[in-house]
């Protein structure tokens, strides 16, 4: 499987909110559900525009022979005493977990977070039940911050989230 991560251009802009409603189908990991992301395609096309020169931002697709399967981001803070920090989201279809695309969607992100956007310190929210996530995260080099309890409410359940870190040069 050739699998190729990329910056996403205006016109994915359908595509990827096609793929946010089948990923946000098959798990409950994300803020979103089947309805998927809540943009227009104009919306989306306008951030993604927004995305092709901002150093401080990205947003990628993920391929798999050519087809979207997943998506990720980097989005540093803007406000002058944060801007050191960043958070990232990444997010593949279940068909495609386990084959090495997260980790590849991950080293694109931090690569940009460290070398663009010149940040210290990357965070993210996970499911405290999303062990899959959470050992790659590991892997990466990430550590557990803490638990944000009830982060989530999803089907009327209260969903526990672990946030958690990387620090760059410590």
């Amino acid at each position: 499987m050739n699998i190729e991560i990329r910056p996403a251009c205006p016109e994915d802009a359908a595509d990827i909110l096609e793929l946010s409603k089948i990923i946000g189908n098959e798990s409950d990991n994300l803020s979103y559900g089947s309805d998927g992301l809540p943009y227009t395609v104009e919306q989306e096309e306008a951030f993604l525009v927004s995305c092709q020169h901002d150093e401080r931002q990205v947003f990628y697709v993920a391929l798999a022979d050519g087809k979207l399967v997943g998506t990720c981001n980097f989005s540093a803070l803007n406000s002058p005493r944060m801007a050191h920090r960043g958070s990232i989201g990444i997010c593949v279809r279940k068909s495609y977990w386990g084959k090495g695309i997260a980790a590849k969607m991950m080293e694109a992100l931090l690569h940009f977070a460290r070398d663009t956007a010149k940040v210290d310190i990357v965070f993210l929210e996970v499911r405290s039940d999303n062990l899959r996530a959470i050992k790659l995260y590991e892997k990466f080099g990430f550590e557990k911050t803490g638990v944000y309890p009830g982060f989530m409410k999803i089907n009327g359940k209260l969903v526990d989230f672990d946030l958690m870190h990387l620090q760059f040069n410590k």
